[in-house]
């Protein structure tokens, strides 16, 4: 019997595959536990829908974090901080630091998560790698200065 699979089932596939399983096993396992159904015409159509408009909103995505990546593409942004002696930070520059001045300075929702910087302590000026969508990163510089 020909089905699609609604959820990623382990040893047979991920979810929208279209493919043959036995009667029995379609009939009593994975039609009661909703992870698959019969592959009509109908069915069949509605999977394709579903994976052309997923396939177009993950490419408008694409786009949308590739023109966030050209805008934010060697960007110098500037913190200014409370500086000790030494050129040494009261406390220290972190990845939700600079997250929050991204946002603040580009009108952006970035998560902080998506910022890879170490722990900033002193003044100087620090590259920083910026994970915008999975495939598309770009790097700024962050300037750490007296203020």
């Amino acid at each position: 019997m020909k089905i699609i699979l609604l959820k990623d089932v382990k040893n047979m596939g991920k979810k929208g595959d279209v493919l043959e399983a036995s009667d029995g096993y379609a009939r009593n396992y994975l039609f009661p536990r909703k992870l698959a159904q019969e592959a009509t015409q109908e069915n069949l159509h509605i999977v394709n829908l579903k994976k052309e408009n997923e396939r177009r909103i993950k490419l408008e995505e694409t786009e949308a974090a590739q023109k966030l990546a050209d805008l934010l593409r060697n960007k110098d942004l500037i913190i200014k901080t409370k500086v000790g002696e030494n050129g040494r930070l009261f406390g220290a520059i972190t990845n939700k630091d600079v997250a929050e001045l991204i946002n603040k300075t580009f009108n952006t929702d970035f998560d902080k998560k998506k910022v890879l910087v170490g722990t900033i302590k002193l003044v100087g000026s620090y590259d920083v790698e910026v994970k915008i969508y999975p495939e598309i990163s770009t790097k700024l510089k962050v300037t750490v200065q007296e203020g």
